[in-house]
């Protein structure tokens, strides 16, 4: 599983010119399910996430997490952070989970942080979604729960 976890003073996601999910301080988090990903992969990236330590502290140091500074999270599906464009111009995504599959994922990540008491906001699997974001610092941070990176 890998996530782009950008750190935002807002964001929002619409679907259809409609916004079906917004937050204010935290974290945009675009998640991709790679084939064969399990629910150990799930649990491990969305208490990553949550415990991130991104925000700054009274010394300007980034040692707060989101429930430190009441962030929520906007959680997207985006399957395409499994292309592979390595040996050509057209990704290809066959790393990337089937859908059925994929959702359930999703949907535990986001379960997850919310049962850690973080307010949780997402988009709507696979729709066609426009996401607007104010990147705070900038601050972006790749996650993958093989630890590749």
């Amino acid at each position: 599983m890998r996530a782009v976890i950008q750190r935002v003073t807002h964001a929002q996601v619409r679907v259809n010119g409609e916004t079906v999910g917004r937050i204010e301080k935290g974290y945009l988090a675009l998640l991709g399910v790679k084939a064969g990903d399990t629910e150990k992969d799930a649990l491990y990236m969305a208490d990553k996430i949550v415990k991130l330590r991104v925000f700054e502290d009274e010394n300007g140091k980034m040692n707060r997490a989101l429930r430190d500074v009441g962030g929520a999270v906007l959680c997207v599906s985006q399957f395409t952070l499994l292309g592979d464009a390595r040996g050509q111009n057209r990704p290809g995504f066959t790393q990337a989970e089937a859908p059925e599959r994929a959702d359930a994922l999703y949907r535990l990540v986001c379960d997850r942080m919310r049962e850690q008491g973080v307010a949780v906001e997402t988009g709507i699997f696979r729709t066609d979604m426009q996401v607007e974001l104010c990147n705070d610092g900038p601050v972006t941070i790749l996650l993958d729960s093989e630890k590749n990176f």
